[in-house]
C-alpha cells in the first residue's frame, strides 16, 4: 500500500496518508485563493481512517461556498494550512497537495467553483 507524507513549511505538523486519494480536486473558490495566496487550491481527499496526524495544529472553522462548514488545520509555528475537514464529506480528510511536495503526485481530476477561476489560470485535468 502506498504511503504518502505531507508536512507544513517548518516540518512540525505532519500527515501520513495510506493508499491512493479518493479524488484530487482543484478549487477556484475565493476562500481557497485567500488560503493559499494563489489562484486556486488543490486538495487530495483521503478516507479519514487512512490519515494519521502528528504535531500541533491550530484550527480555523469557516462556512464554505456550498453552505457547509470547513474546519482547517494549520501549523501554529509557520502558518501553513496542511489539512482540513469538510463537513459535507465527514468521512474524508482533505490534504493540501502542495504539502506533499511531490511532483509525481496524482493530478487533479475535478475542478470546482469555476465561476471564480482567474481567466489566465488554465489547468488541464487528468481524465484517465
Amino acid at each position: 500500500m502506498k504511503i504518502r507524507k505531507a508536512c507544513c513549511s517548518c516540518g512540525q505538523l505532519r500527515i501520513t496518508c495510506r493508499g491512493e486519494p479518493a479524488i484530487v480536486a482543484l478549487c477556484h473558490c475565493r476562500e481557497c485563493q485567500r488560503r493559499t495566496g494563489s489562484a486556486y487550491g488543490v486538495a487530495a481527499f483521503f478516507a479519514r481512517e487512512a490519515v494519521a496526524v502528528s504535531g500541533d495544529h491550530a484550527d480555523y472553522d469557516r462556512p464554505a461556498d456550498s453552505g457547509f462548514r470547513v474546519l482547517h488545520h494549520f501549523c501554529p509555528a509557520c502558518g501553513s494550512t496542511v489539512f482540513w475537514e469538510p463537513s459535507r464529506r465527514p468521512e474524508m480528510i482533505a490534504v493540501a497537495v502542495g504539502a506533499f511536495a511531490d511532483p509525481a503526485f496524482p493530478a487533479p481530476r475535478k475542478a470546482v467553483f469555476d465561476e471564480h477561476r482567474h481567466p489566465w489560470a488554465a489547468v488541464a485535468l487528468d481524465s484517465d
